[in-house]
Parts: C-alpha cells; sequence; structure tokens
C-alpha cells in the first residue's frame, strides 16, 4: 500500500524502508495472558489478551462513530473519515502508526483513498537533549505563560519549530523573540495605526489617491494571506508566520516613509488618510 506520512518527506523514507525489512514478517496481535494479565481477553482464545496497539489504534474510528449503533451518541462515521491527517511523534511512527495501523485499516476493508495522512512531528529538545525529567531539563510551560502570556508562548513554538523535525527550546531566544517580533515590530505597528485612527474619529477611513509606494504596501499584504494559505496546508506554519511577519515589517517601513504624524500635524487629511487606510489593510491581512 502507499505510505500514509503526509510531512516531512524524509519519514515518508523511514517508513518505505521499514516496510521493506518486514516483507514477509508476521504480524501478531495477541500476547499471552499469562504474560499480560491486565490484557483485553481475545473473544476466540481465553487464555490470550490482545496485543495494546491493536486495542490503542482502534480509538482512531471508534471515537469517530464507526460502527456505532443507533442512539450511541457517537459522531457519524462517514462525516469525520477518512481523516484529514493524524498527528503522531516520530518515535511512534514505526511500527505501530506506519504498519500496524495501515494494516489494520485494509483488514476492516478500507481502501486506500481512506487511509489518514500522517503529520509526524519530533521532539522539542534543550541543548539537543530530549526534555526528561530525570535530567532535569524540563520546562514547566504554565510558568512561561505567566511570564510572557500563553499567546507568546504559542508564537513562539510554532514560530520556531519547523514541522517534522527535533527543535530547541531556548529561553533567551524566546525572549528575543518577543521583543523584537511580537513587542517592538507588530507591537509597534498596531500601536501607530491604531493611536493615529482613534485621534481621527476611530473609524479606519477610506483612502483618496494611492501612490506607488501604498499600492506596493497593499500587494505585499496581499500576496501574503495566499502564501499563509499555501504554507499551513502544506504543515508548515513557520513559514505561514514568516509571511504574516513580512507584512508587519513593510508596514513599520511604510510608516517611517510616509510619517502619518507629520501628516496630521501639516493638515493633510487627504493624504492622512490615505496612509492610515493602507496600514490599516496591511494590520488587516496579518490578523
Amino acid at each position: 500500500t502507499r505510505p500514509a506520512v503526509g510531512t516531512p518527506e524524509f519519514r515518508r523514507q523511514d517508513l518505505l524502508n521499514a516496510i521493506e525489512r518486514a516483507a514477509g514478517v508476521d504480524l501478531c496481535i495477541s500476547r499471552p495472558k499469562d504474560r499480560l494479565s491486565w490484557g483485553i481477553p481475545l473473544p476466540f482464545d481465553p487464555d490470550f489478551v490482545t496485543y495494546v496497539w491493536f486495542d490503542a489504534l482502534v480509538n482512531y474510528i471508534s471515537f469517530a462513530g464507526y460502527k456505532a449503533e443507533e442512539g450511541a451518541g457517537l459522531p457519524d462515521f462517514s462525516k469525520l473519515w477518512p481523516a484529514a491527517c493524524e498527528v503522531i511523534g516520530k518515535d511512534i511512527l514505526v511500527p505501530a502508526h506506519g504498519i500496524y495501523w495501515l494494516c489494520m485499516l485494509h483488514a476492516m476493508g478500507f481502501a486506500d483513498d481512506q487511509m489518514p495522512q500522517l503529520l509526524v512531528h519530533g521532539w522539542l529538545n534543550i541543548k539537543g537533549e530530549k526534555m526528561s525529567k530525570s535530567l532535569g531539563n524540563i520546562v514547566d510551560p504554565n510558568d512561561l505563560c505567566d511570564a510572557f502570556g500563553a499567546e507568546a508562548v504559542r508564537y513562539y513554538l510554532v514560530r520556531d519549530t519547523k514541522t517534522g523535525y527535533d527543535s530547541d527550546f531556548d529561553p533567551e531566544r524566546m525572549k528575543m523573540i518577543y521583543n523584537t517580533e511580537l513587542a517592538n515590530d507588530l507591537g509597534n505597528l498596531l500601536s501607530r495605526v491604531s493611536k493615529m485612527i482613534l485621534r481621527s474619529g476611530g473609524i479606519v477611513p477610506q483612502p483618496e489617491k494611492l501612490e506607488d509606494i501604498d499600492t506596493e504596501l497593499l500587494d505585499i499584504a496581499k500576496s501574503s494571506v495566499s502564501a499563509m494559505a499555501d504554507n499551513l496546508a502544506q504543515y508548515k506554519p513557520d513559514q505561514g508566520i514568516e509571511a504574516a511577519m513580512s507584512v508587519v515589517r513593510a508596514g513599520n517601513r511604510y510608516l517611517e516613509k510616509c510619517a502619518p504624524w507629520q501628516l496630521a500635524k501639516s493638515g493633510d487629511t487627504d493624504r492622512l488618510n490615505t496612509v492610515l487606510y493602507c496600514a490599516a489593510e496591511a494590520l488587516r491581512h496579518v490578523a
């Protein structure tokens, strides 16, 4: 069957190699009860229990309403399956999710086009080492949220993590990104634009005559939406964030060149309205 790994591409090759090594090997779905007494008994042999992965993996479809009886209160399976993707860690791709799970689905009658896509993520390390209680290098996310706010923590983790690969958590880098990108770049643009619009009545004004510098910013903002959508569809949120931040940086450069605070002092209302409109449009596309 075709590999169900969606991203990253090198994980697909890992799976193909594992399938090749497993060719001709029988897959045992049970374990003797005298060795694993806590397992779920096999209905056709009381001396054996179900292999734990065969118990666990079926939850992907059972919770979604597979073969559910009417009135069971479960979802409509046809609306949830095939799943857009299943997010798993790299350490459980082979053999559980990449081989066992597909074998199970095929055995139940699922066709190739009903196989789920697997989105395989890496580990979040510290100085190249996996976080571990025994090493004492764990980080409490609650402490980070107290210091920076939950949204800022999410931003850093998505922005600095490439989907599918290991990444290093660096508290100093997080602080730097928070200060430069969120506080200075985005915060500066939002503060400048919102304050001037509030002083002008609180409503985004309509533009007058657009100059080249105005259309350039608007074009960057519009193209960023497409770039963000494409990257998210390919499970590349870090690059989607970069597309959004390119608009923020362009917006700050635009304000420096157009200097709306000077336009307000000089009384050039038409030009001020156009500049505020374009800057607000840039922020709208980022949002």
